[in-house]
């Protein structure tokens, strides 16, 4: 049994009001950096709007201002998803492709229907440009969206909703106004304005699926970095170093780890004020991070204590990254900021037995060292002694220490 087109049509307002509220509701409880929801919304009231329009040439509006206004509403409808998927994913909105595809729908179907009517014309011309906007829609959303299967979905669902709107468009220009005439009864007719209905449903909800999928992205990383330098913070930290030992056991590497601190910090803090404080930590944390490997792993453990994780790096090699960092700090002060410097200790992981906490407070110890020393300067962790079992030290290269490095078994 076929519905009533109307029945269909009125259906599809109801859905696509509902989603509006979700997405309305999504927008203005997600964080700042979740964009676009708002236009999806918006665009869905749009869509409601045009089917509104419609209905109003029952009223007695003219055929031209129904016409005119209703594909207005459903063009700009349907490219404000794409201003929206653009915002999303942190482009350019394409207000220029938005504002020609809207000119040529009014010129087209103002031609079709004041100089040469022609109904499958009207709908022809709406069809293909509609399927331009989500033709692009896949293009963008498959370029630029995470690879999960929320994204997928979502390009595939824009794929689909092209093709049958570009089909719809061949089917007028093929067939005549008998068979794309959404308000007459029809076994077609029923099964697009089903599909339409179905699928207004399903992008906004898979859209909103996504973007769901990217608040949970940025919670997490949100839990695993340090809010004023953008590094990684103690859970961050361990989470890599699980990873980098379980790498340790299988590879049979060592790891090294720095432990980092700003000397006379509090100094800093007192004379020029926190605001200069903390643009000196994150001013720190940028000089450590350039020094690095695109391999090693930077973690902020409060305060001006930062630890770094050097996997597959033995002492000679940790000691050239540890020296480099100390000259960058030296040379630092730049934008308004006061000198200051670093003092580091150097702690050295060969055996994957070794817990983290240990592996730390053999590293804060040689801070301490380097701190009591004089400040400015590294210092070497005493390696591990296990009971029974000589201590296992990746290779030196014998080349000359720095003068800034000093050796150190306690």
């Amino acid at each position: 049994m076929l519905l009533d087109p109307a029945t269909l049509i009125f259906m599809s307002v109801l859905m696509a009001i509902a989603m509006s509220i979700v997405l309305f509701s999504s927008y203005f409880s997600y964080p700042p950096e979740i964009r676009g929801l708002n236009y999806w919304a918006c665009s869905l009231l749009m869509l409601v709007a045009g089917a509104g329009l419609f209905a109003s040439s029952r009223l007695g509006v003219p055929d031209l201002v129904v016409l005119l206004t209703a594909n207005s509403a459903f063009v700009c409808g349907v490219g404000l998803t794409l201003i929206g998927t653009q915002k999303f994913y942190g482009l350019k909105p394409s207000w220029s492709l938005f504002s020609l595809l809207w000119l040529l729908c009014l010129a087209g179907i103002s031609y079709w229907h004041v100089w040469e009517p022609s109904f499958s014309a009207r709908v022809a011309v709406f069809s293909y440009l509609v399927s331009v906007y989500y033709f692009y829609l896949t293009i963008i959303v498959w370029r630029h969206g995470e690879p999960h299967f929320s994204t997928r979905f979502l390009y595939v669902l824009l794929g689909i909703q092209s093709v049958v709107v570009f089909t719809r468009g061949t089917l007028a220009m093929l067939f005549g106004s008998e068979l794309v005439n959404i308000m007459a009864s029809g076994p077609f007719q029923s099964l697009y304005l089903a599909l339409a209905q179905f699928m207004i449903l399903l992008l906004a909800v898979s859209f909103n699926t996504v973007s769901t999928r990217r608040l949970q992205g940025l919670l997490e990383r949100r839990s695993t970095l340090d809010p004023l330098t953008q590094v990684l913070n103690r859970r961050g930290f361990a989470d890599v170093y699980a990873k980098e030992l379980g790498l340790m056991r299988r590879q049979f590497t060592v790891m090294t780890v720095l432990s980092i601190d700003l000397d006379y910090f509090k100094k800093i803090n007192d004379t020029h004020g926190h605001i200069i404080g903390d643009r000196v930590l994150v001013e720190v944390a940028g000089l450590i991070g350039k020094a690095l490997r695109v391999s090693d792993h930077i973690a902020r453990f409060g305060g001006e204590e930062f630890v770094v994780l050097l996997p597959e790096t033995g002492l000679d090699r940790a000691l050239q990254i540890a020296e480099r960092i100390l000259k960058a700090v030296r040379a630092s002060g730049a934008h308004g900021l006061p000198p200051y410097t670093v003092s580091i200790g150097v702690a050295c992981q060969s055996s994957p037995d070794e817990k983290l906490d240990g592996l730390l407070l053999r590293a804060d110890q040689a801070l301490y060292r380097a701190k009591s020393g004089g400040r400015d300067r590294i210092e070497i962790a005493a390696p591990l002694v296990t009971s029974g079992i000589a201590p296992v030290m990746p290779p030196i290269a014998p080349v000359m220490a720095p003068a800034s490095v000093v050796a150190s078994n306690g």
